[in-house]
């Protein structure tokens, strides 16, 4: 007979940990909070120190009663939550709702789900931690009464169904003021020259670099000439060779902040998506005779530390695999990088090094693969000797002007043999060779090229990106980052175009009038204080009834102001030349989660909806009557089809070309890789890359 109830969130963590815990132990999900604040109304007093009105999330009612049951029948409850504020909370929701008792030794934590974590964590079960379960209700009831205050304001004001929220909102102002940057950018001309220069058969670059023993800026094409000019009749020689030794040191194992950024760089995985291959690979994967294990450490940290064992044991493994040349003499260890980390748990690692990508490769999805792959990867990486490169630096004089030449080479790739960190350009560091050169070799020119360039404005925010920079500004915790880049979409306050986030009008018009009325909800400085208030919290180091007065206090006076002087906007719909075919109206543009749509003018009346379809200037290769269109898939993502469907079934997720394949005429194309752009054939083997525009963009971060 069982004599102790186990309850964790998800049915995956409950099989897991019951194989480890054996017959005297109940293992029971609760499928995530069971109480919550009501969606009918605030539920929230404020005249009474935000006393919150919890009650049972609507369908809980048969979950609670299962585990209710199950608790008549046991002698202990262990509430095994996630171990972070959300777990807390929501071991501290159970404990009201089972009648466990005030100060029971009834909380259990793991970061990792393999069965000697577990094990050793029911050895030691401590008090549901009060600090942190205050610090969640702050946070809970923060964003209630940001939300609940302002959004019928603006339902009000502006039109139904809008909504603000207090990490949202500084998420869309932040795109908002990209797109501002953007628009108010001016274009500056600049230029470069490059010699092709040959030796021994040899043929390498050089750019220009000085002018009569001055660095000279290239701003227009009279300075190009001055150069061109200035060279005519010149020899190339080469008059100075500098070589040394650089390092290159591995990055530090993943926080949720950057295994998000690192999934979407190199895997094309949303925000939400890695978040949710993170949690199966977290909860348990069958691994056949090995049983169902957990394979990575608890995915919502910001924390780079690393356990002891941990590294004894990559270090082991690491030295077997490649030899002791490529592990460091000491194990690394690595500081904080963002200084409002809370430092909770350690940072995302395989719970096991010796459980490689390939061994447990036939026991997972494809997603699950490539994402504990990229974990491990960078956790063996971590632990990994730096790479030493030789650098080359070559001096080349024309007459008055210095031309450049660089090259570098892996002496020794150290942790790049296992993983090399991508970045927000989609392009790797790589080798580039140059040939054996000594000082006074003359050198053949065989071209001189000029080339005009425009500065480029800053880009647009990728989900990585955007990420990256709500880290840095200190707003949000890791738990926040996916549901935040979720919510601005579904409201569509944003849209995604070419993987980057664009505003919206009603986005763009929501943050005005939140600007005018309520700026410091839309203050990172102000927002990511707040964010310490809460981390101060769950420390216990401040009241937090205390934060929420100190912020109500203000807010409550701005609500006041909005209330009688936000004026009432009315949003016309933008009238299309489209006729509706169900009914004979006007059809107008709409705004949904993933961009403009056109629906009927006559809803509700009439609701037909129709996509906006983008010709691609592409003859449709199957019926050769229709066209090429983009069209995008019910989850949002883009393919191409036949403007002639359903009579014809062309469709391809890759952009068709408008050239022809030249060795067999069939169609190409296009396929992205970090080298760029290249073409391929839909039949035969033939690729080709797209050859760049002469006026190359420079991207300014």
């Amino acid at each position: 007979m069982a004599d102790s109830l186990v309850i964790v969130e998800s049915p995956a963590k409950a099989k897991t940990i019951g194989k480890y815990l054996g017959s005297k132990f109940i293992v029971k999900a609760s499928m995530g909070h069971v109480r919550d604040l009501p969606k009918s109304q605030i539920g929230v007093d404020v005249e009474n120190d935000f006393d919150p009105k919890y009650i049972t999330i609507r369908g809980k009612g048969s979950v609670l009663k299962e585990l209710k049951d199950a608790r008549k029948k046991v002698k202990k409850v262990y509430l095994a939550a996630d171990p972070d504020r959300e777990g807390e909370a929501i071991a501290w929701h159970l404990a009201h709702a089972l009648d466990v008792q005030e100060g029971e030794m009834c909380r259990v934590v793991f970061n990792e789900i393999t069965k000697q974590a577990v094990k050793d964590a029911f050895k030691t079960p401590r008090q549901i931690n009060m600090d942190l379960v205050n610090a969640q209700q702050a946070r809970r009831i923060l964003d209630r009464l940001v939300g609940y205050k302002i959004s019928p304001l603006l339902w009000k004001k502006v039109k139904k169904g809008l909504s603000a929220g207090r990490v949202q909102s500084v998420a869309v102002k932040i795109i908002i003021d990209r797109e501002n940057e953007i628009s108010e950018f001016t274009p500056e001309e600049y230029w470069s020259i490059t010699a092709q220069l040959t030796i021994n058969g040899t043929t390498f670059e050089a750019k220009f670099n000085q002018l009569n023993g001055e660095k000279k800026e290239l701003h227009s094409e009279d300075d190009v000439n001055e150069v061109l000019a200035a060279i005519a009749d010149a020899a190339f020689e080469v008059t100075e060779i500098k070589e040394r030794e650089r390092l290159r040191h591995p990055a530090a194992p993943f926080t949720t902040s950057s295994l998000q950024q690192e999934a979407a760089r190199k895997l094309n995985f949303r925000a939400a998506k890695t978040m949710s291959v993170a949690q199966q690979l977290y909860e348990g994967i069958d691994l056949g005779k090995e049983g169902t294990v957990g394979l990575i450490t608890y995915m919502r940290t910001d924390s780079t530390r690393i356990a002891v064992s941990a590294q004894e044991e990559i270090r082991e493994y690491i030295t077997g695999r490649y030899g002791a040349d490529f592990i460091p003499e000491e194990p690394r260890q690595y500081t904080k990088k963002n200084a409002n980390a809370q430092d909770a748990h350690e940072a995302i690692r395989p719970t096991s090094a010796v459980r490689d990508p390939e061994s447990v490769k036939e026991y997972m999805s494809r997603d699950q693969f490539r994402l504990y792959k990229l974990v491990w990867e960078r956790f063996a990486a971590s632990q990994m000797a730096s790479a030493v490169l030789d650098t080359l630096s070559v001096d080349v004089t024309a007459g008055p002007a210095n031309f450049r030449a660089a090259g570098s080479k892996v002496r020794f790739p150290g942790f790049m043999k296992v993983y090399v960190e991508g970045n927000d350009d989609g392009k790797e560091e790589g080798e580039k060779f140059l040939p054996p050169l000594a000082k006074g070799d003359k050198l053949q020119k065989e071209a001189v090229e000029p080339k005009q360039h425009f500065t480029q404005p800053p880009p647009r925010y990728t989900e990585a990106r955007l990420v990256k920079t709500l880290e840095e500004l200190g707003i949000g915790r890791p738990s926040t980052y996916a549901p935040t880049l979720e919510t601005i979409q579904k409201r569509g306050y944003v849209a995604i175009e070419e993987k980057k986030f664009m505003p919206t009008e009603l986005g763009e018009l929501i943050i005005e009038q939140m600007e005018e009325f309520f700026p410091e909800i839309l203050d990172p400085e102000f927002t990511a204080h707040m964010e310490q208030d809460l981390d101060h919290v769950g420390e216990g180091q401040e009241d937090w009834v205390q934060v929420l007065h100190d912020f109500y206090q203000s807010f409550e006076k701005r609500l006041e102001v909005a209330e009688e002087e936000m004026k009432e906007i009315e949003i016309e719909d933008e009238v299309s030349d489209e006729i509706c075919d169900k009914c004979g109206r006007h059809m107008v543009y709409k705004l949904g989660r993933f961009g403009k749509f056109l629906a009927c003018s006559g809803f509700p009346d009439c609701r037909n909806t129709k996509p906006i379809i983008k010709d691609i200037g592409v003859p449709c290769p199957t019926c050769h009557e229709g066209h090429v269109v983009e069209r995008r898939s019910k989850k949002g993502r883009v393919f191409y089809g036949c403007d002639r469907y359903p009579e014809c079934d062309f469709v391809s997720w890759d952009r068709p070309s408008l050239k022809p394949c030249p060795v067999c005429n069939s169609m190409m194309v296009e396929k992205r890789n970090k080298q760029g752009v290249k073409l391929q054939c839909t039949k035969c083997d033939h690729t080709e890359m797209v050859e760049e525009n002469d006026n190359e963009a420079v991207e300014l971060d």
